[in-house]
C-alpha cells in the first residue's frame, strides 16, 4: 500500500484533471423513512473526507422526507441532490441514483443505517492502494459492518487486506454475513439491477455478475457501516412467498450460474437446489410466471434440482403450513 502522502498527491492531480468530480457519490434510496433518514445525514456530516455528493432517491415517499432534506440542503457542506420518482421499488431507484452519480465510486447506504466516521477515508486509501495500471480490474472496496454495540456482522476476512472476487470470497473462503463498501460507477452502469423484474431481486445477483465478469474486490477488515436491523427491513421478509421470486432467482443463479464453485461448498449448491424447488412452488401456487431465460440449463443444474426436490417440497409445504 502506498503511503498517504503518496496518496494525497495523486489524489489531488485527480482534483486537478477534474476538478467538478467528487471520488464518492453516496447514493440512498428511500421510501417514508424521515424518522431514520437523519441517521445517515448525521454520520455525512461527520465524515473525516469530505469529498463527496449524496444523492437522496425518494421512491415516493408520502411523509415530510422532502421537507427535511431541503433543511439540510441549506447547511451541509457537502452537495445534496434530491430525487422523487413515483413508488417503484428500491433497486429502480438505486439504477436512477447510479444514472446521476457524478463520483468515480458509489457508496450505496439505506435509509436508516449510518457510516463510521472514518469510512470514507477509509475507502479513499484502500483505492487508492491499488496501483493505478491494476485498478481497471477492480471494481470494489469491501469492508465489514457492525451493529450499534459495536459487534461485528458476520465473518472478517481471511486477512486484513485481502483480492478476491466476491463469489470466491462467498464459496471459496466462506465469508459470510452483512458486508459494505464502495463501487465502481461505471461498473454499475453497465451492471443495473433489472428493473423487469417485479419486487425484491437480491443485490448477490448483482455482485455475482459482476464477479463472473472477472472484476476483483479489494476487501478490508475495517467497519464501514453501523447496521440497524430495522422491522421493516427485507432481511426481516424474505421467506415464504411474499419474496419468492427473488429468492427462486438467486437459487436459479447458484445452481446454474455458479457450478464452477461447487467443489467448494457442496452443501451451498444442494441447498441452494432445495430452494429452487421450494420457492418455483411457491410462483406457481401464485400464479407468477419465470423470468425468461432464467430456467434450468445444463445436467449438472437439471441432476442437482431433481435430487433435491423433494427437500424442497418439504420446505414449501412447511411454509403453507406457516402462512
Amino acid at each position: 500500500m502506498i503511503g498517504l502522502v503518496g496518496i494525497w498527491i495523486e489524489f489531488s492531480a485527480c482534483i486537478v484533471m477534474s476538478p467538478h468530480r467528487p471520488l464518492f457519490t453516496v447514493v440512498t434510496p428511500t421510501y417514508n423513512r424521515a424518522h431514520t433518514l437523519g441517521r445517515v445525514y448525521a454520520s455525512l456530516c461527520d465524515q473525516t473526507w469530505q469529498d463527496f455528493e449524496w444523492i437522496i432517491v425518494d421512491d415516493g415517499s408520502t411523509d415530510n422526507t422532502r421537507a427535511l432534506v431541503l433543511d439540510w440542503q441549506q447547511e451541509a457542506r457537502f452537495p445534496i441532490h434530491y430525487v422523487w420518482q413515483k413508488n417503484q421499488h428500491k433497486k429502480t431507484a438505486f439504477n436512477r441514483g447510479v444514472r446521476k452519480a457524478s463520483g468515480e465510486l458509489v457508496v450505496a447506504i439505506d435509509s436508516d443505517d449510518s457510516l463510521d466516521k472514518d469510512a470514507l477515508a477509509a475507502m479513499m486509501s484502500a483505492w487508492y492502494g491499488i496501483p493505478e495500471a491494476d485498478r481497471d480490474r477492480y471494481v470494489a472496496i469491501t469492508g465489514l459492518c457492525a451493529r450499534p454495540d459495536g459487534k461485528i456482522v458476520g465473518d472478517r476476512y481471511p486477512k486484513d487486506i485481502f483480492d478476491a472476487t466476491a463469489l470466491d470470497m462467498t464459496f471459496k473462503y466462506r465469508v459470510s454475513g452483512e458486508k459494505f463498501g464502495c463501487m465502481r460507477t461505471d461498473v454499475l452502469l453497465k451492471f443495473p439491477f433489472p428493473e423487469e423484474i417485479a419486487g425484491f431481486v437480491p443485490e448477490s445477483l448483482v455482485w455475482r455478475a459482476i464477479a463472473r465478469a472477472g472484476y476483483m474486490t479489494r476487501f478490508v477488515n475495517q467497519v464501514f457501516r453501523v447496521y440497524y436491523d430495522s422491522s421493516d427491513s427485507l432481511s426481516r421478509q424474505r421467506d415464504g412467498q411474499q419474496h419468492a421470486l427473488g429468492l427462486w432467482l438467486l437459487a436459479q443463479d447458484t445452481v446454474v450460474e455458479c457450478l464452477p464453485w461447487f467443489r467448494y461448498r457442496p452443501r451451498a449448491f444442494l441447498m441452494a437446489a432445495a430452494r429452487y424447488t421450494r420457492f418455483y412452488l411457491h410462483l406457481r401456487a401464485a400464479r407468477l410466471p419465470q423470468p425468461h431465460g432464467r430456467s434450468l440449463r445444463g445436467a449438472a443444474s437439471r441432476l442437482l434440482v431433481y435430487a433435491m426436490w423433494p427437500v424442497g417440497a418439504l420446505l414449501y409445504m412447511r411454509d403453507r403450513v406457516r402462512m
